[in-house]
């Protein structure tokens, strides 16, 4: 009996903390820059675009080129115009735009998993 307490102890708790992991990638576009629990600073790269190569699918930030896949996710933050953030693409990605990036791989940082790019006007 006490195993078992204790293993649905354990289930109940490795449920729960996924539960908040997943919940976080599913809200994370709604988060402004900067503001993300547990991953803003610690896990993440706040700066500004210095170059955005169209044809290498790349941006450089930071003197570091980081590679945009199709699969990396792209938000606005329109936060500093009290709007809703929305879905963005590359070409939302421009020179002097400050932007957050989370690396695919943070020991690398070569790959982009998602960028989200300040918008200021309309």
């Amino acid at each position: 009996m006490r195993m078992n307490l204790f293993a649905f102890g354990l289930i109940v708790v490795l449920l729960l903390s996924s539960s908040y992991a997943h919940g976080q990638k599913t809200t994370e576009q709604f988060i402004p820059i900067g503001q993300s629990p547990g991953l803003s600073n610690k896990y993440t790269y706040i700066g500004v675009i210095e170059a955005v190569d169209s044809q290498e699918g790349t941006i450089t930030t930071g003197g570091q080129v980081i590679k945009i896949t199709e699969d990396t996710r792209i938000w606005l933050d329109r936060s500093s115009l009290k709007l809703t953030n929305q879905g963005g693409e590359f070409t939302d990605l421009r020179e002097g735009r400050k932007i957050e990036i989370k690396y695919i791989d943070a020991a690398k940082k070569q790959v982009a998993e998602w960028v989200k790019v300040q918008v200021t006007t309309q």
